[in-house]
């Protein structure tokens, strides 16, 4: 009889368990950064009189990929 807990198929590094916990940390941490990247964007755009180069959403979203992996392996 085989043992194929041995050899079996491995996911890669690179692919997270989509759980509905990992959603959950994820879009909490996305409206708490998009909230913060909404009133720092809007206060550079007064202060400067410039845009970031990344806007509020799509700093929001690269702060919650960054953050939500780190809270989800404690």
């Amino acid at each position: 009889m085989a043992d194929y807990t041995v050899n079996a198929p491995q996911r890669p590094r690179g692919n997270r368990a989509q759980s509905w916990e990992y959603r959950l940390y994820f879009s909490v941490i996305f409206l708490l950064a998009l909230v913060t990247g909404l009133i720092t964007w809007s206060w550079r755009l007064v202060t400067t009189g410039r845009l970031p180069a990344l806007g509020p959403v799509g700093r929001a979203l690269k702060d919650a990929h960054v953050i939500a992996p780190i809270i989800f392996r404690s």
